[in-house]
C-alpha cells in the first residue's frame, strides 16, 4: 500500500511539472515588445489632423479595431465645442502619424481638405457604437 501511495505521489508530481512547463512555453507566445515606431492609442485620441498646408481639418476621436487590427480612425470635422460635429472613418493609410523629436509632439497629416472630410460618409455613435 505504501508503494502504491509513493508511486501515485511521484506520478502526480511529474504530471504537475510537465503541465507547468507546457504553460510556460505557450504563454510566452502571447507577449510582444513595443518597437520605437509604435504609437500608443492615448497619443492618437485628441490629436489634430492637419493637411499639407498645415491647416487643421479634423481631430482623431476614436480608433476602429477589427480582429486585432487597426481598421480606421474616427475623425471629427466641423462643429464647435462638440456641437455640430460630423464624424467620418478614415483609413489608417490615409493619415501619416509621426513623432517629432525636436518638439516632443505627435503629428497627424492627411492629404485632404476640411470640405472633403465633411462630404465623406458620416459615422454615427449609435447602436453598438453608442458612447
Amino acid at each position: 500500500m505504501r508503494r502504491i501511495l509513493i508511486a501515485f505521489a511521484a506520478t502526480t508530481l511529474l504530471a504537475g511539472t510537465a503541465a507547468a512547463q507546457t504553460a510556460v512555453t505557450t504563454t510566452t507566445e502571447n507577449f510582444v515588445t513595443a518597437k520605437p515606431t509604435d504609437v500608443l492609442s492615448y497619443n492618437l485620441i485628441g490629436l489634430n489632423v492637419t493637411n499639407e498646408a498645415n491647416e487643421t481639418i479634423g481631430e482623431i476621436k476614436d480608433l476602429i479595431l477589427s480582429q486585432g487590427n487597426l481598421e480606421g480612425y474616427i475623425v471629427s470635422v466641423g462643429g464647435f465645442l462638440g456641437i455640430g460635429e460630423h464624424y467620418v472613418i478614415v483609413r489608417p493609410s490615409a493619415i501619416k502619424v509621426s513623432y517629432a523629436e525636436n518638439d516632443g509632439k505627435w503629428h497627424a497629416v492627411m492629404n485632404a481638405t476640411k470640405d472633403q472630410l465633411k462630404a465623406a460618409p458620416e459615422f454615427k455613435y449609435e447602436g453598438r457604437w453608442k458612447r
